[in-house]
């Protein structure tokens, strides 16, 4: 098995993302990358759960891809052995009209994990500045102010987004919540395979819609859109990692195992040693238990 290390696949420096590879598999069978799944993910479930007692950071993961890059299989798979209320998953549809009264962040602020758990987004608050970009005009139902036309959704209007965003990450980086950002990288071609699937397999029919075809042709646009909004935004406290995406199996076994590898330097995360006095008493309250008629 090829090594598994964090730092191949985070982003430090610009990229260029046709030249990100789609497809690894570490030279293991599928079988054997979901026996090593079950390894790690079973060690995140036991560290979520020293995490969970500690009580002074949160994680959250934040998975972004193109359709059929196997988001909800990923969250599935990775998260099996957590205990349900260490983690909670957020899958973010078009905005409600309660949503849009708010700023664009509001949704994935009041989303966030608590201390103690993790929160994984399924698609993000990257929305914002990838599907908005390539389709500019649903900027318009955000209601706000100087934005009246889309022409007046210029540079300048990303810029600042791009900046609301580095800023609402660095806050909530400083008071504890770590981030992971994971972008699943398929192939066009792949993709293709993958709506063919839906459309050949009664049982996957519903998953399919006409929209899949008529954001496919804007393939190129959305791979200029993920580049920018990468290489703008993956930063030391929020980094962005690569994960190949057209093998599912192997894209679980990265994003488990760098989740573990990364956490596992935390070396504060302990569980919280009793207090003293009730310590020195607990051969009394066990004598208590066991005296029990």
């Amino acid at each position: 098995m090829k090594e598994i290390k964090s730092s191949d696949f985070k982003i430090e420096t610009k990229v260029k993302i046709a030249q990100l590879a789609t497809y690894e598999d570490f030279d293991l069978s599928e079988d054997d990358l979901e026996k090593e799944l079950e390894k790690v993910r079973k060690e995140l479930g036991e560290l979520q759960d020293t995490m969970y007692a500690h009580g002074k950071y949160a994680v959250l993961v934040c998975l972004q891809g193109m359709d059929t890059a196997g988001k909800d299989s990923l969250v599935r798979e990775v998260f099996k052995d957590f205990n349900a209320r260490g983690v909670m998953v957020y899958s973010f549809k078009v905005p409600t009209e309660l949503e849009r009264k708010h700023d664009y962040l509001w949704r994935h602020y009041i989303a966030l994990p608590a201390r103690g758990k993790f929160g994984v987004f399924n698609r993000t608050h990257y929305e914002n500045v990838l599907v908005t970009r390539v389709h500019p005009e649903y900027i318009l139902g955000e209601y706000l102010p100087n934005v009246e036309s889309v022409d007046d959704i210029n540079d300048a209007f990303w810029d600042q987004r791009f900046e609301q965003i580095n800023a609402f990450e660095k806050t909530i980086a400083e008071n504890g919540t770590v981030i992971f950002k994971f972008f699943l990288h398929l192939s066009k071609e792949e993709q293709k395979d993958r709506l063919l699937r839906r459309l050949e397999k009664q049982e996957k029919n519903w998953k399919f819609s006409p929209g899949d075809l008529k954001e496919r042709m804007l393939w190129d646009t959305y791979q200029e859109c993920y580049e920018d909004a990468i290489n703008r935004t993956s930063m030391p406290h929020a980094p962005w990692y690569h994960i190949p995406a057209d093998s599912k199996p192997a894209a679980r076994l990265l994003v488990a195992s760098i989740l573990l590898e990364e956490m596992q330097k935390f070396t504060d995360i302990k569980e919280p040693e009793l207090e003293p006095e009730i310590k020195a008493k607990i051969d009394e309250y066990k004598q208590q238990l066991e005296n029990e008629s």
